[in-house]
């Protein structure tokens, strides 16, 4: 794996425009690359490290909405927008389906380089926040003495068993889904950092954050009443995760 880092990854067909916007970024200071399809974009994520994505909706005979909605499924870093596409019900899919901003074609450089510089800026100071929290607040037993963990009425940890309650029905995790979960729960009320699960979870220097993206759904769709709005497991953006206390209760409803 390369695993070289990236400010942002440009991704648009017309090449010339990408690499002019990459050539751009990379002489103020970002280090920017840039793929001109589908498969290229995701190639290229697998083996890098990338704070934001620059992305157009047209990819020759495939979609950037297409690829948006690949990518939420691994990653949380910022995706932009860019298309000569102005209607509105292409800004509002761009938005539902996880795009954090629409740039309209023909874009200025200097106005979509300070845009850019913007949201990082911001995405690195949250990130720097929840590391500061995560190293100073304390952890909290979520635990209840029958050694159950509710998230909802009828659904439920048994960590005596390892296994999952559903409705009296149980059902199995893969042991790092059950790791995972776990160690969420252990440090219920404070943001998890993502080099700290791979740290303290997979113990491997070779996975990335994509792989527990993958992970952290599939325990969702087990748990969570709404995959669009998760109540127990949240998404902290592009910092790490978070299981909040009130999310939680005890068998009493409680």
């Amino acid at each position: 794996m390369d695993n070289e880092n990236y400010k942002v990854l440009m991704i648009d067909d017309d090449e010339l425009i990408a690499r002019s916007t990459a050539e751009y970024f990379n002489i103020l200071g970002l280090k920017t690359a840039y793929v001109t399809d589908y498969d290229a974009a995701v190639g290229f994520l697998d083996t890098h490290e990338v704070s934001l994505l620059l992305l157009d909706i047209n990819l020759g005979d495939k979609s950037g909405f297409d690829l948006c909605r690949q990518i939420r499924e691994s990653y949380d870093m910022p995706i932009l927008f860019i298309s000569a596409r102005t209607s509105d019900d292409d800004v509002i899919i761009a938005m539902n389906i996880g795009g954090d901003d629409y740039i309209k074609k023909p874009y200025t450089l200097g106005v979509l380089f300070a845009k850019v510089k913007a949201i990082l800026g911001r995405y690195e100071k949250a990130k720097e926040a929840a590391r500061l929290a995560a190293a100073s607040t304390q952890e909290k037993n979520v635990q209840t003495d029958d050694g159950r963990i509710y998230f909802r009425e009828g659904v439920y940890l048994d960590t005596s068993m390892h296994k999952l309650i559903i409705d009296g029905r149980q059902e199995e995790f893969r042991a790092m889904e059950y790791k995972l979960l776990t160690y969420l729960l252990e440090n219920a009320g404070r943001v998890v950092t993502k080099d700290e699960l791979l740290k303290n979870v997979w113990e491997d220097e070779y996975t990335n954050d994509g792989t527990i993206s993958v992970h952290i759904r599939h325990i969702r769709e087990k748990i969570e009443p709404d995959l669009k709005n998760p109540t127990v497991i949240k998404t902290v953006w592009g910092v790490g995760y978070v299981v909040e206390q009130d999310a939680l209760f005890h068998g009493d409803g409680t």
